[in-house]
């Protein structure tokens, strides 16, 4: 199996608001490196590094002035006299105003934002470009008729709307990924999300589409980040309605309850018969992950992989979530693992 990566990803090392401090994020550098080694360890396959792509590429699912913030947010912040992490302070929630974009940088912090998880440091943006060109290329080469191919993606995408960032997410990878076979003459395209976290990002994207299925297995968000996306009620909007799919599952979730979510979801991707799939993986499913909640073993994530590999379909790996450093190599090549037939 290819792998696609980028060094790059190591420009962005950010600390998030938690527990009322400001730490070092879940979301690290060594969360990269560690499923790099392992992939290397086990022979995966080839490692390339990505392709450029003109940010054109990325509007395709990103407004271009949510696009040009993360541009230039770090340059601005900047001139205000600080140095540390860019975070928000203030949100447009409700029946504030949401339609017109502050001028100055600490307004628009808040309004592109849905969190204080997602600092803005000073290579932030070179790794979350890298990263959506890491999805890109994966989504080349299966283009180019690769069966199969692993987006080492960091930073995580799953979050990222079309015009906010979240959840350690920037840009979403997958979308931007999922967007580039449709432009490549992909009639229909499915995104299967099994990170712990509901892909809100993704799922605001495509929410009004039929040539894009989004399902999602993750915890309920009554209890579990998102909170405010989710839910089993979201079945899509418009010419989308029917093509949206949430399987929410309680915490605790252990493999016998997970596979039959996993082949629920998998019966809706067959019934849709799309012409390639991305997959936003996650393996903070596992158990004793730090801020999840599910109890998969890491022999699970090999069922995973065999799950999907039945579909028969090209398939794009994104790697998103997964926050058990020690063993996120271990598990999440082990859904890839489990996708080649090999244990």
């Amino acid at each position: 199996m290819l792998t696609i990566f980028s060094p790059s990803h190591r420009l962005h090392h950010a600390t998030e608001l938690k527990d009322g401090h400001i730490i070092p994020c879940f979301e690290m550098p060594s969360r990269a490196d560690t499923i790099l080694k392992r992939v290397k360890d086990m022979d995966l396959g080839d490692v390339l590094a990505p392709d450029r792509y003109d940010v054109s590429r990325y509007t395709r699912v990103h407004s271009e002035r949510y696009v040009r913030f993360l541009q230039n947010a770090w340059i601005e912040w900047l001139a205000t006299g600080s140095t540390l992490d860019a975070l928000p302070l203030v949100w447009p929630v409700r029946e504030l105003r949401h339609d017109i974009e502050p001028e100055y940088i600490d307004g628009k912090l808040g309004f592109y934002a849905m969190d204080a998880g997602s600092a803005i440091t000073s290579g932030t943006w070179d790794a979350v470009s890298a990263s959506a060109n890491t999805a890109l290329t994966g989504m080349s080469r299966i283009v180019q008729n690769e069966k199969v191919a692993f987006a080492l993606c960091r930073p995580p995408g799953h979050h990222a709307g079309a015009e906010y960032m979240g959840g350690y997410c920037f840009l979403n990878n997958a979308a931007i990924a999922a967007q580039g076979f449709l432009d490549a003459g992909a009639k229909k395209i499915a995104v299967l999300d099994v990170d712990y976290h509901h892909g809100n990002g993704t799922q605001g994207i495509f929410y009004h589409r039929a040539d894009a299925m989004f399902v999602s297995i993750h915890g309920d968000p009554k209890t579990s980040y998102p909170y405010f996306s989710g839910h089993k009620d979201e079945l899509g909007a418009g010419d989308g309605y029917g093509f949206n799919h949430n399987l929410p599952l309680p915490k605790g979730t252990e493999w016998d309850t997970y596979g039959d979510a996993l082949d629920q979801a998998c019966k809706k991707i067959a019934q849709y018969a799309p012409d390639a799939l991305v997959i936003s993986l996650g393996v903070d499913t596992f158990k004793g992950d730090p801020i999840s909640h599910f109890l998969l073993e890491s022999t699970d994530f090999f069922k995973i992989g065999e799950r999907l590999a039945a579909l028969n379909t090209p398939t794009l790996f994104v790697m998103e979530g997964g926050y058990m450093v020690d063993d996120i190599g271990v598990n999440a090549v082990n859904v890839l693992l489990g996708f080649e037939g090999r244990r």
